[in-house]
């Protein structure tokens, strides 16, 4: 936090100065802000620091600077400084710490940082404060989930179903919460609804999975035969087609397909396993 706030004054001091000379500071604040929101849509994040920056300098007990600093944090994360944009977030919420949307923005951030500990913490705080905010319930389900917090994983999700029962995020959380509970069938509408939406191999592999836990073979076939058309390099594809063709009885094809998962980066001690029994 000191190394960000005397980073901070010192380019706030430069832009001061600068400023001085302005006769209307309110006016200039408040062009400093849209130019700064302009730079934002334009994806022009340096400039968009800078107008930042000037804007507090110019203003610095303006009670709008949380909300500069929020956006400020943003720029930086844009920019992957994420150690400024954490000092910003870290710097908006001391000042104001009843700010739900920078709690949530730095709640993003620490999941991006790869921060699962401080990001579940963050995002708990904000279903807190507002218990049916799906976005929250939805990170913080699923860093519970696969923290191995099943309990809580259930409670959030069943939360954010009521509040979203037909967005993207509900899909991928219910998707997720039975497959890992091994309930296949009831994950195998969620990922139908994934892939129509967005056919990435995880989900047709993961779908491909739970027809074959199943026993739903030419279902799995299907879904892996169309996935391949998209992914023919896919580890996970092969990984679940060696798996189909083994309860197939197919035991050389089965081998050949376990060879291209491993050729394409499969986990070697998840493919043995498939010839273990």
């Amino acid at each position: 936090m000191k190394r960000f706030v005397t980073y901070l004054f010192i380019v706030m001091a430069g832009c001061a100065f600068s400023a001085a000379a302005e006769p209307d500071e309110e006016d200039v604040y408040f062009i400093l802000m849209g130019q700064a929101d302009q730079a934002i849509k334009d994806e022009n994040y340096p400039e968009a620091e800078h107008r930042l920056v000037e804007a507090m300098a110019i203003e610095p007990n303006n009670p709008s600077n949380v909300l500069l600093l929020s956006n400020l944090g943003m720029v930086y994360s844009y920019m992957d400084r994420d150690s400024l944009a954490l000092e910003a977030y870290d710097e908006a919420l001391r000042r104001a710490p009843e700010m739900t949307t920078v709690l949530q923005n730095r709640a993003r951030l620490h999941l991006k940082m790869g921060n699962d500990i401080d990001a579940y913490s963050d995002f708990g705080a904000v279903v807190d404060r507002d218990s049916l905010n799906a976005e929250a319930r939805y990170y913080h389900g699923m860093i519970a989930l696969y923290g191995g917090k099943l309990e809580q994983a259930t409670a959030d999700f069943d939360i954010l179903s009521s509040v979203a029962p037909d967005s993207y995020n509900t899909w991928s959380a219910l998707a997720a919460l039975y497959s890992l509970t091994e309930r296949s069938s009831r994950a195998i509408p969620y990922y139908i609804k994934l892939i129509e939406a967005d056919p990435s191999p995880e989900y047709c592999s993961a779908l491909a999975g739970c027809y074959l836990a199943e026993g739903r073979l030419s279902e799995a076939s299907s879904t892996i035969a169309d996935a391949l058309k998209l992914y023919s390099h896919d580890p996970e594809l092969y990984y679940y087609r060696a798996w189909l063709n083994r309860d197939r009885y197919l035991l050389d094809d089965a081998r050949a397909d376990a060879e291209l998962a491993l050729r394409y980066g499969a986990d070697p001690r998840k493919v043995a396993r498939l010839f273990e029994r």
